[in-house]
């Protein structure tokens, strides 16, 4: 599926748009495809835009004081990613965004997401959904972290996306985990 259908399926899920209104927004788009390990946006960058993955794997991560990586979110197809604190804020990103696989993305600036929530209706409705959809997801995630054991956590990751282990590495599903390399391993095994 091209990237046009793809976000017209995904946006149609919520909303009902005319096919001129869709055409409007589509405009505000930009169609950019990275390589693997490349970086979209790094700590420190001021970030103008999110990030609509149409193809291929991104991954949003931090890295502390000691070095230390944690991942946030892996991003698939009709994911979304970015450093949304610092979008919204214009604050400089704390998070950084890569491809784990080579990626195709559909970019849109915060400037033209403002721009169509003001002029239709019905995309605000669009953008505040997901939000909360995304708000949602991460409050689960923090829940199963601070109830549930790594195996818990494990098998409930494998459950929801299983298409990750065959794209992403094991010491990244491990970041995700919050547990080392090893670990993992004794749980992929068992």
């Amino acid at each position: 599926m091209n990237a046009h259908e793809l976000l017209k399926e995904y946006i149609s899920k919520m909303i009902s748009l005319s096919e001129e209104e869709f055409e409007y927004v589509f405009s505000h788009f930009k169609e950019q495809r990275f390589t693997k390990g490349q970086t979209i946006i790094s700590a420190g960058d001021k970030v103008n835009s999110e990030y609509f993955v149409v193809e291929g794997c991104l991954k949003s991560f931090y890295i502390n004081e000691d070095v230390k990586m944690f991942i946030l979110q892996f991003s698939m197809p009709t994911w979304w990613a970015s450093d949304f604190e610092a979008l919204y804020s214009g604050e400089k990103a704390k998070i950084n965004v890569d491809c784990i696989t080579d990626a195709t993305v559909l970019m849109l600036s915060n400037e033209d997401r403002e721009k169509l929530c003001r002029e239709i209706h019905a995309m605000e409705h669009f953008f505040r959904w997901r939000t909360n959809k995304g708000y949602v997801a991460t409050q689960k995630r923090l829940l199963s972290f601070m109830n549930n054991d790594t195996k818990h956590r494990y098998e409930e990751l494998l459950a929801l996306y299983p298409q990750l282990y065959n794209l992403v590495p094991k010491h990244l599903i491990a970041a995700y985990l919050g547990v080392s390399r090893e670990t993992l391993s004794r749980l992929y095994n068992s």
